[in-house]
């Protein structure tokens, strides 16, 4: 927000330190000086500043005056404005209800009678003008300039079209309110709105309405000063999307005690212009409200708490009893002693912000200032403690950025559709209390979503080629509780690099395939195997393709479910490029402890290298054979794998009873596989007769399994 130099000090008139110099001490307070611009002689400064959101008490220029004279130690010029009496009876001029005492804390309505509309002059013409403010009307501008002076949002009404008691109340159903913008809106049920007899006036907190503005004709007007719920106002202006300076305040937290002083201010303003006070000013008060704002309980203080917190500055001496007490109540708090080492504090009622002990300690060595501190390490005699996974996340990563994967980072939050498709099952899905837009109203289940949409950024910025990864955190819904867990994601589109040896080639399902076998295969499993599910069938996901996806099943549990997107998913997030995804179920693997890499001694004997050449069944398969092997427990055999596989075709043939015959003698249910076994001793060279005792147990062994071995 903008600041003028000069309007400050109008509140701080002991101020010597220069503009630069204030706009500096103040940010070194947190109260932060953006940017700094030279209006030209004798007017001043103008700052840039950024309030955080939790001190709206500095979104004007008396707070961040406030600010600067406890800084500095100078009094702080009080704020007053002294009206004329009330003309005619003493007896209030409206009559007001708070019908909603939850959302409206506090209501004041004062009446002006004989008010002349006109330009305004003076102080706020000249202020608005360095502020580049625009101006409407002497009305109009008063509430705006006291919102600027003191953060305390107002409104005037022409009284005349007022009709009867001003009630606070919720909107009733279908109810509508053309606000001071011109749009014709239809209210909630749940809005907060300033209504008459007879109609709504206002959004409470928000915007006035158009029928009861202040328009060149208006002779009486009704100052409206009130406290509203932040959480109402803060509603309200989110349904329908009306943020306005007035909001932005209230849904932060007023100061409760500042309706009478703002709706003053504003009258003294719109009565330097003519006319005079009607009746009593009127100021309904919710003592539930006040008693959690303005009425909160004092909190206690210790000075040995304060040392021990601060500790020491850079002068040595730390800061003493005295400074403390100082800094607290240049800020609005009033103190009571209640004995050597303690105290008890009552917080002003414009800083909502402030609930513990603690606060009250940040805020003496804020005003201070964090730079006079000495610079100091905590003591610490622990160590640094490493989660329990870490190393085998770490071994995960390593492992895919060694074949080429990138990681990568997605969201945490998805679309509610998005977490019911990608759930790992039905009821689980977690809603976000809330949500930044309807894209992120989920906390995400799987790690999928956020794969998918990292890939199709990349596809459609016309990178191609991608080998994404991502370890994250999913989630779901347990009774009283969220579980967390971690997980894996893979994302495959493209084609493989061109190398000076190898072709670039496109990607494939064996690459994800080969991808989730490289990460296993650091983890010790005494038993794994891949199989295809069709959808809806056991754990396979449905965003999967049917017939082109398939899970790794390690010691009898699911740990990866992988393979091409489905086309339903595909067309939806306008993939036109073939993508491969998968999922790791990294709590699940991590159950299992990562495999010891074992140094063996090479042997001094040479190796005899067998071949066997067999017929198999289409139904078996390799992760069968390799079973069997291995099952022989032969000391000597050192190694085995696949070097050839034939697979039978069929030719038409009309001698044929169905028309069709095996060509190369092969059925076409069936394959040919050659097997190539490595046998090494590390006591001898191996005999004839052993050579010949191991061949026969693994022709045996894979006869066993329905294999002919070919001649």
């Amino acid at each position: 927000m903008k600041i003028l130099s000069n309007w400050l000090r109008s509140y701080l008139p002991g101020l010597t330190a220069g503009d630069r110099e204030l706009a500096e001490a103040l940010t070194l307070r947190g109260i932060a000086a953006e940017g700094i611009f030279d209006l030209g002689p004798g007017k001043g400064f103008l700052f840039e500043m950024d309030i955080t959101t939790n001190r709206v008490d500095a979104m004007n220029h008396y707070g961040i005056a406030r600010e600067a004279a406890a800084i500095y130690g100078l009094a702080l010029a009080p704020l007053e404005a002294p009206l004329p009496a009330a003309s005619g009876a003493t007896q209030p001029a409206v009559e007001v209800r708070i019908e909603a005492p939850d959302l409206c804390g506090r209501f004041t309505a004062r009446a002006l009678s004989g008010v002349r509309i006109q330009p305004s002059g003076g102080a706020v013409r000249e202020r608005f003008a360095l502020l580049e403010q625009k101006l409407i009307s002497n009305a109009v501008d008063a509430t705006n300039y006291v919102t600027l002076a003191m953060g305390h949002p107002t409104h005037a009404f022409d009284r005349d079209k007022v009709e009867g008691a001003i009630i606070l109340r919720r909107a009733r159903k279908s109810e509508r309110l053309k606000t001071l913008d011109g749009v014709d809106r239809l209210l909630d049920p749940e809005d907060l709105v300033v209504a008459d007899e007879r109609k709504v006036l206002a959004l409470a907190g928000v915007m006035g309405g158009w029928e009861t503005m202040i328009a060149p004709e208006t002779k009486n007007v009704l100052v409206e000063a009130a406290w509203f719920d932040p959480l109402s106002i803060r509603r309200s202006s989110k349904r329908h999307g009306l943020h306005t300076d007035a909001s932005h305040r209230f849904e932060r937290g007023a100061d409760f005690n500042a309706p009478p002083l703002a709706s003053a201010l504003v009258s003294q303003l719109l009565l330097s212009s003519g006319g005079s006070v009607e009746g009593e000013l009127v100021d309904v008060i919710v003592p539930d409200a006040m008693a959690r704002t303005a009425g909160r309980a004092a909190i206690p203080l210790r000075r040995g708490e304060v040392r021990r917190i601060l500790g020491a500055t850079e002068d040595g001496r730390g800061v003493d009893w005295e400074r403390s007490q100082l800094v607290l109540e240049a800020l609005g708090c009033s103190l009571q002693v209640e004995g050597p080492d303690a105290c008890r504090v009552t917080l002003p009622s414009w800083r909502l912000d402030l609930e513990r002990e603690i606060d009250l300690i940040e805020e003496i060595a804020r005003i201070y200032g964090y730079n006079r501190f000495a610079n100091t390490l905590p003591g610490f005699s622990g160590a640094v403690v490493s989660p329990p996974e870490r190393a085998k996340e770490d071994t995960a990563r390593r492992s895919l950025l060694a074949v080429g994967w990138s990681e990568a980072i997605s969201s945490s939050f998805c679309s509610a559709a998005d977490a019911d498709m990608f759930a790992p099952q039905p009821g689980i899905t977690v809603a976000v209390a809330n949500p930044l837009s309807e894209e992120a109203g989920m906390l995400r289940p799987s790690l999928a979503p956020g794969m998918l949409a990292m890939l199709a950024y990349n596809l459609n910025r016309d990178v191609y080629d991608v080998q994404l990864f991502e370890i994250g955190t999913c989630f779901s819904a347990a009774p009283g509780r969220v579980d967390e867990r971690p997980a894996l994601s893979l994302g495959l589109a493209g084609s493989s690099a061109a190398s000076p040896h190898l072709p670039s080639r496109p990607f494939g399902f064996y690459d994800l395939k080969g991808a989730v076998e490289e990460l296993l295969e650091r983890f010790s499993i005494r038993s794994i195997y891949f199989d295809a599910l069709p959808s809806g069938a056991g754990p396979a996901p449905a965003w999967l393709h049917p017939l082109r996806s398939a899970r790794a099943v390690a010691d009898g549990e699911t740990v990866a479910c992988f393979g091409e997107l489905a086309p339903a998913q595909a067309r939806q997030r306008k993939l036109r490029q073939t993508v491969f995804v998968g999922e790791i179920y990294l709590d699940r693997l991590y159950r299992l402890p990562l495999r010891r890499p074992i140094a063996r001694e090479l042997s001094r004997f040479q190796p005899v290298r067998r071949d066997f050449s067999f017929i198999f069944p289409a139904s078996v398969r390799w992760q069968q054979i390799a079973s069997a092997l291995d099952e022989l427990s032969l000391a000597d055999l050192a190694a085995f794998a696949p070097r050839e596989i034939f697979r039978g075709e069929t030719v038409r043939d009309s001698r044929a009873k169905d028309g069709k015959r095996p060509a190369g003698g092969l059925p076409a249910d069936h394959y040919s596989i050659l097997i190539g076994t490595t046998f090494q001793s590390f006591t001898g060279t191996l005999r004839d007769e052993e050579l010949q005792r191991y061949s026969e147990a693994v022709v045996a062994a894979l006869e066993s399994l329905g294999g002919k071995q070919r001649g």
